[in-house]
């Protein structure tokens, strides 16, 4: 069920999947107001909140690609611009490490 989040005047304003600090109202798909509010086309803010969400799951498919078409020699690491190199090299660095931290952790869970 859609979580929502109301103005001053107990409108609907967004709607979310899951509960949000402001937006914690759940109601039924079909309900009225949610239809009405779906059919006004007032909703950029679940809008937004809905690509926000989805930006860091498609960043991750992008740095895969990239990966895929470095690994297939389709594309070569110089063929960016300086910017983008550095940007993936930086993430790569920073992803190693969080793995790294996160296996430490595991080995310390095991004894």
């Amino acid at each position: 069920m859609p979580f929502i989040k109301r103005d001053e005047n107990r409108q609907i304003i967004a709607i979310f999947h899951e509960r949000q600090d402001d937006a914690d109202e759940e109601l039924l798909v079909g309900n009225k107001e949610i239809i009405e509010f779906l059919e006004s086309g007032d909703y950029s803010e679940y809008t937004n909140h809905l690509l926000n969400r989805s930006d860091s799951d498609f960043i991750r498919v992008l740095e895969d690609l990239i990966d895929v078409l470095l690994d297939k020699h389709v594309l070569l690491l110089t063929d960016l611009p300086e910017a983008a190199q550095q940007k993936l090299l930086k993430r790569k660095k920073i992803r190693k490490k969080h793995i790294q931290s996160i296996l430490s952790e595991e080995d310390d869970d095991i004894f």
